[in-house]
């Protein structure tokens, strides 16, 4: 359901190792016989203490090597949005990418956890997966994915292999992640969540996971050389057909508020709370049992030459520009290396112009270049976008703590969590899935979750629970 799919096949290859080195396999980051370079697998496995030490990892506004990314707070208190670009993640040749949108009284702390800690899981995850390879006996798929020479069926079986250890990673990373948080001896998350889109890039395969309603797109060029935008994940609302049958199969209800029609909402079955804008999310314990997840949906693709760059960015950009208009401003941007804040300054002024009565959402964004190239420093300076204004810039991450342990600006999202009085003045609008089953399977297949505008908060109210809770 919603891509709820666990894969077991495993697949084993043959191969020594010298010392403590790791020669490559079949699931490692060599990927399908790429040439090693010096640094190995395992000395990327790394902990949280570390983090700080370890280089061309950025989550603070400024750019790397080959990408650029910028965040800014919106109007309704601390910035609950966090991003990462983490370059030279497995190997020399693998970047990865991640946005998170944070939502809930401690959603600004539940994203930077996830971004902290969902990269090293799939690491941890890759790397048990790369040791089991390599004491195995059977025989390791090799060859290159782009390039399929001989036997057709066998390179076909060598990529699907590939693509379900890459799954299982990805699976088991956000499995523990989320298990992880509802454990957190300092961190609330029973009402308080955040969205996921992650990438990994190495070389030509680009590898997706994603929870929420965050967004990843990819500028290319079509036949006649022009841009063109493609999206690459599906923003993950309650209104989706698989994804409203399983919450209301768990007793979770699915409706929006009349004054709110085109936002449907996840709702205990007992209390017209919380009214999460999102099917699937980590944290968010008081609805995990009704129907919201944090099983990601997992792609893989294979990249050309066509394609140039991937926006990752949270909803406060995609509530106010369409993916063409996305891919417009980061292709015409004067440097890639102000890309990033350019897409947020325009996001801003949509704001201001299409809802001006609304208050602005928090922006996340980053941009990455696939042919690995960006802007000398001259230009960058040249665009007043050093990297100490940028870090000036970026709200609360220099007092960051994930437990909560250290100083934190105050938490004052006003209009996160409507009153009692306020919420019974709002009348709700029913959402029903019309049809049969496989009237809402062709549905699915057609869905495109673009443009869709909310402008709203991600959740309405917390719960009022009692001693005991009304049978359902």
């Amino acid at each position: 359901m919603g891509g709820c799919v666990s894969t077991s096949s495993k697949s084993t290859c043959s191969n020594k190792s010298n010392g403590d080195t790791f020669s490559p396999s079949c699931c490692d980051i060599r990927f399908l016989g790429q040439k090693r370079t010096k640094r190995t697998f395992s000395d990327h496995v790394v902990s949280l203490q570390h983090l700080p030490s370890i280089p061309n990892r950025i989550f603070m506004n400024g750019k790397s090597r080959t990408s650029c990314i910028f965040t800014q707070q919106g109007r309704k208190g601390i910035n609950q949005d966090a991003m990462i670009v983490w370059e030279d993640f497995m190997s020399e040749d693998a970047i990865f990418c991640g946005v998170f949108d944070g939502h809930g009284p401690h959603g600004h702390l539940v994203a930077r956890k996830v971004r902290d800690t969902l990269p090293i899981k799939l690491l941890s995850f890759l790397h048990s997966q790369q040791s089991r390879e390599n004491g195995s006996s059977k025989t390791c798929f090799k060859g290159n994915a782009n390039k399929l020479d001989g036997d057709s069926e066998k390179d076909g079986s060598a990529e699907d292999k590939v693509n379900s250890l890459w799954r299982e990673a990805f699976l088991k990373s956000y499995k523990s992640m989320d298990k992880e948080l509802r454990s957190h001896p300092n961190l609330d998350c029973f009402c308080s969540g955040s969205t996921a889109v992650t990438i990994v890039k190495q070389g030509s395969n680009l590898f997706m996971g994603y929870i929420g309603d965050s967004r990843a797109i990819m500028g290319s060029k079509d036949s006649n050389d022009s841009m063109v935008a493609v999206q690459l994940t599906v923003d993950l609302k309650p209104d989706l057909p698989r994804e409203a049958e399983r919450i209301k199969r768990c007793k979770g209800r699915v409706f929006a508020l009349q004054d709110e029609p085109e936002v449907p909402r996840v709702w205990l079955p007992f209390d017209d709370a919380p009214g999460l804008a999102m099917a699937r999310a980590f944290g968010d314990f008081c609805l995990k049992e009704y129907g919201v997840i944090s099983i990601p949906e997992f792609s893989h693709r294979t990249l050309t030459e066509k394609d140039q760059f991937i926006v990752l960015a949270s909803d406060g950009v995609w509530d106010v520009l369409s993916n063409e208009e996305v891919v417009e401003i980061v292709s015409s941007a004067p440097t890639r290396s102000s890309a990033a804040r350019i897409l947020v300054d325009s996001a801003a002024r949509e704001w201001k112009l299409k809802y001006p009565t609304s208050k602005m959402d928090d922006c996340a964004v980053v941009c990455l270049f696939l042919d690995g190239k960006m802007d000398s420093e001259s230009d960058y300076e040249e665009q007043c976008f050093s990297s100490a204004t940028l870090q000036s810039n970026h709200s609360g991450n220099a007092v960051e703590s994930d437990d909560g342990q250290k100083s934190e600006p105050s938490l004052q999202r006003n209009f996160t969590v409507r009153s009692s009085e306020e919420s019974e003045n709002y009348g709700r609008l029913p959402f029903e899935l019309e049809g049969n089953g496989e009237v809402a399977a062709a549905e699915d297949q057609n869905w495109s979750g673009l443009e869709g505008v909310t402008r709203v908060n991600s959740l309405v109210q917390l719960p009022r629970f009692s001693e005991e809770r009304p049978s359902t």
